[in-house]
């Protein structure tokens, strides 16, 4: 009787960023057949947990820059309204080292003013001008468009969704589920949505 023969080759690559091994099994002469299949790693699993690592970091980052100061993103905006007049059409915690606040402020006449707060003393520390060639023409005038109807701003959109977690960023944005323009704050416990008319506060399953 002809001697069964195994020959088993493993190959594991493990990347940076995430890899995969190849396993391929050889038969015997009487099979006369090979297996191949594709074998995941634990660097990938390692490669994803290190993401939400960093992802949980970023929030513990921004929680601790506003526990510290004690200036809350609605502060922020109040600050910035009150250097620079107009309407806040974003607030948003910079996660550049600094960690100040950048509200964006639209004036009646179309220019748009990025005012820079501090998260400490929660004065303004800049403001300037954005320049018109980023090519975003119809994106502004749809936020200006829908700030003109709304009657609730962006620092009561950050006060509704305080209760959610640490604010960390108020923007406009087009809803996909047909609720047209809507705030969307994001949050170190999740994202919401907030109507701009009503001011209701809702989950924003468009980012699970």
């Amino acid at each position: 009787m002809k001697r069964n023969i195994v020959i088993a080759a493993l190959t594991a690559t493990a990347l940076i960023g995430g890899g995969t091994a190849t396993a391929l099994a050889v038969a015997s002469d009487d099979d006369g057949a090979s297996t191949r299949a594709d074998v995941r790693v634990a660097a990938d699993r390692a490669g994803d947990d290190d993401r939400d690592d960093r992802g949980d970091r970023d929030d513990r980052d921004e929680t601790a820059v506003v526990a510290k100061g004690g200036v809350t993103a609605a502060d922020a905006v109040t600050a910035a309204l009150r250097h620079t007049p107009g309407t806040a059409a974003s607030v948003d915690l910079e996660d550049d080292g600094a960690g100040a606040w950048d509200v964006e402020v639209l004036k009646s006449d179309g220019t748009e003013f990025t005012v820079t707060v501090s998260p400490d003393t929660g004065k303004v520390v800049g403001a300037h001008r954005d320049s018109d060639d980023d090519g975003d023409d119809a994106e502004d005038r749809a936020e200006v468009a829908a700030l003109k109807g709304a009657t609730t701003d962006a620092r009561e959109a950050a006060l509704a969704a305080a209760a959610k977690g640490t604010v960390t960023e108020v923007s406009l944005d087009d809803d996909d589920a047909g609720q047209g323009v809507v705030w969307k704050v994001d949050t170190t416990k999740g994202d919401w949505k907030v109507d701009l008319t009503t001011g209701r506060l809702t989950a924003d399953r468009d980012e699970d």
